[in-house]
């Protein structure tokens, strides 16, 4: 294992103009640690991986693995496994010579060789199938396969580019926990690219949210939910309600703002976040921290319902507030409660967040 580092890294393509790819990005992955790029399609993370594996070099910045500056060293210099989304498996091999093909490319003895795929085979859970030939397993299979011949040549470093994308639900699930498994039993340092907000959040130790080709956030799943650094963030990972509120009064640490029924409400809110009275704020607030009640009561927040729609664990709700939207995820929905009926909205004002623009 090792740790990466991204300084000020940039991609322009000639083919997209001056339009920059991937815009002045640092960032820092600890040894060992499962790092995820999330983002929206075209946001830059793939480039940011193929930079980091060496299929592309960076226009400016460095990339080091350790104290190595590897920016500009080819992919086979690298030492790191990569993962594809579409596998790139060769179809008339068998799954053992597919795990192999690295050692051979890098001269490994047939013994050693011989030991480390039947290692690696075992490691995914692959047992007994080296004989087989890859249009004899089913995808999730496959992608094992993918998994074991890169983590057979023991890399630095473990890049998977969506790699779960094929799969159906139920098996992503299974399969993402396995990825998750073997990268811990291994100790392997891992870059995972994808756009499912719910892969990362559930493999990652730290997630980097993209867009347009620049960084817009770094954290623990934890953080970037409950504490989005911008409007961006709060609206992509999972859902929020991002509402535009005055400004009444503010400390370091918190802004005091006007709820639509003329009440205020004393929000949580960055260090530096420079608002000031007078201004409008964004407030992030998720739909599963909205609480429903009877719309007379003290302290609700009074509204319509326009939509209603049950999902099992929850029903997602629709409340119209004084013109404003609102999003809510209940577990508890008073009876007989329809679309056009008036309610009360109990927002946690705990899980409320002053975000940036």
């Amino acid at each position: 294992m090792i740790d990466v580092t991204l300084e000020s890294v940039s991609k322009r393509f000639a083919r997209a103009g001056d339009t920059a790819a991937v815009d002045d990005v640092d960032i820092s992955i600890a040894a060992g640690e499962f790092f995820t790029l999330l983002g929206p399609s075209g946001c830059g993370k793939t480039t940011t991986l193929r930079m980091v594996a060496g299929f592309y070099f960076p226009t400016s910045g460095r990339i080091r693995f350790g104290a190595e500056d590897v920016t500009r060293r080819p992919p086979n210099k690298r030492d790191t496994g990569m993962v594809f989304q579409n596998y790139a498996l060769f179809p008339h091999m068998s799954v053992a010579q597919n795990v192999a093909y690295g050692l051979k490319i890098r001269k490994v003895g047939r013994a050693d060789s011989r030991r480390r795929v039947e290692e690696a085979l075992g490691q995914v859970h692959l047992d007994g199938y080296g004989e087989r030939r890859i249009d004899q397993l089913s995808g999730g299979q496959q992608q094992r396969v993918a998994l074991a011949r890169a983590l057979v040549i023991r890399p630095r470093t473990l890049l998977l580019d969506e790699p779960l994308s094929n799969l159906d639900a139920k098996l992503r699930e299974e399969t993402r926990t396995e990825i998750r498994r073997i990268q811990k039993e291994s100790g392997t340092t891992a870059i995972y690219v994808t756009h499912d907000q719910a892969e990362a959040m559930a493999m990652s130790d730290r997630i980097a949210v993209m867009e347009s080709g620049r960084v817009q956030q770094i954290g623990a799943p934890q953080e970037i939910y409950h504490r989005p650094a911008n409007a961006f963030v709060a609206r992509f990972i999972g859902r929020s309600n991002v509402l535009s509120l005055p400004v009444v009064a503010v400390t370091d640490e918190t802004v005091t703002v006007g709820r639509p029924d003329g009440t205020e409400i004393a929000v949580a809110a960055p260090a530096g976040h420079g608002l000031r009275p007078g201004e409008s704020a964004l407030v992030s607030v998720r739909p599963e921290h909205i609480g429903l009640t009877s719309a007379t009561e003290a302290g609700a927040l009074p509204g319509q319902v326009t939509e209603l729609e049950f999902t099992g664990m929850a029903t997602n709700l629709v409340v119209d507030v004084a013109g404003e939207s609102v999003q809510v995820a209940a577990i508890d929905v008073p009876a007989g409660v329809a679309v056009g009926d008036r309610i009360g909205l109990r927002l946690n004002r705990e899980r409320m967040w002053v975000v940036h623009p």
